[in-house]
């Protein structure tokens, strides 16, 4: 029979002829998003991935892929009637994103992990696995917007900004965006938990992950001291002109922008300006001396060609929750000068710094790049 109209996934295709996977966390989101492919009339697999080997501590915590949510994601899959497969991601978890977080901090960056987890696990190597299985497409519970003209997808922020996640996804391809499909991109959060109640879902009322999954009660430090127990070395504190005011038990108990722990008496509040992992020093400073309006960029992504033409309608975002900042970006070497329109503090190297543009779609994702330490 030959179908002339798309089914809501973009495909000339009856929905029972469209065999989609839907990447199943164990929470509300990808589990709604599980019950709308198969109540839409889909032919779905859930897939979930084990990405660690959960301690106690890690299972009494809010956190996705750990123990608590497999069973989580395959009961949700048994109500529903689908097949659930789980992919043991443990190995290719710890290398590309345990060891590049613990790595990152010992190099005096804040890194992102769940950047790196959609970068390869998820969106590499899950997406690898959607297409040896056939699958029309990859579905999630990001909460981001796409949209597809002549085969090729683009993404926007998604309509409830405060649940947007396209600045975790920056580092997606276009071959992999042209695949995926984003179901909640048009929802409030609100909406979905309704959804999920519609469905009767047991995990409707299920609280949202919190935290980093492998870092417990957002303990970084332990994690990094359990696989890298030398980095605790003390090291000078430094002010800015250089003088030694004081020591520290580790670089890696301090962030950019961080006040709380540096231990000294100053007549004004002492900030983390910068981090010197080659010295193992912390350089600290006052509040406004945190504040920058020009960052350099490496490692960068773009779904776009040629972004410098979008100088007069670019925006930077430099943290997840951060708002849009108008920029204008130029090549410099082999990285990238943003100039920003207004000063930010707190700016760490190991940060994404993630682009858009706006139209009358909304605010779309160009691409973006990861802060270097050499500013």
């Amino acid at each position: 029979m030959i179908i002339n109209k798309k089914n809501s996934l973009g495909f000339f295709k009856a929905e029972k002829d469209t065999l989609v996977v839907v990447a199943m966390s164990g929470g509300v989101d990808s589990s709604t998003v599980a019950g709308l492919m198969k109540k839409e009339g889909y032919n779905v697999i859930g897939i979930t991935l084990k990405l660690y080997d959960e301690s106690k501590e890690i299972v009494k915590s809010k956190q996705c892929c750990a123990g608590q949510d497999i069973v989580d994601a395959k009961r949700v899959c048994n109500q529903l009637n689908i097949e659930h497969k789980i992919l043991y991601y443990q190995k290719k978890f710890k290398e590309g994103v345990i060891d590049n977080f613990v790595d990152s901090y010992l190099n005096g960056e804040t890194p992102i992990p769940c950047v790196q987890c959609n970068q390869t696990v998820k969106f590499r190597d899950l997406y690898d696995v959607a297409r040896e299985l056939k699958a029309d497409a990859l579905v999630t519970g990001h909460y981001v917007k796409s949209v597809t003209n002549n085969e090729q997808t683009e993404m926007y922020r998604a309509v409830d900004h405060d649940r947007d996640q396209s600045y975790f996804l920056f580092n997606t391809t276009q071959e992999q965006l042209n695949y995926l499909r984003f179901p909640l991109g048009d929802l409030k959060k609100k909406e979905t938990r309704e959804l999920a109640n519609k469905l009767k879902l047991n995990v409707a009322d299920k609280p949202d992950s919190q935290d980093i999954c492998f870092v417990p009660n957002g303990d970084y430090a332990s994690v990094i001291r359990k696989f890298k127990p030398e980095s605790y070395k003390k090291g000078n504190i430094r002010d800015m002109n250089g003088n030694i005011i004081g020591v520290h038990d580790g670089i890696i108990n301090f962030t950019i922008g961080q006040r709380k722990g540096i231990k000294i008496a100053d007549k004004n509040p002492l900030y983390v300006v910068k981090i010197n992992s080659v010295k193992n020093e912390i350089i600290v400073g006052e509040k406004n001396e945190l504040e920058v309006d020009e960052i350099k960029l490496r490692d960068f992504n773009f779904l776009c060609k040629d972004i410098e033409k979008y100088n007069s309608n670019l925006y930077a975002k430099i943290r997840s929750t951060g708002e849009l900042i108008k920029t204008n970006i130029f090549f410099e070497n082999n990285l990238i000068k943003v100039k920003l329109d207004k000063k930010e503090s707190g700016i760490s190297p190991g940060q994404a710094c993630v682009f858009y543009s706006k139209n009358s779609i909304g605010d779309k994702v160009l691409g973006g790049g990861w802060i270097d330490s050499n500013n």
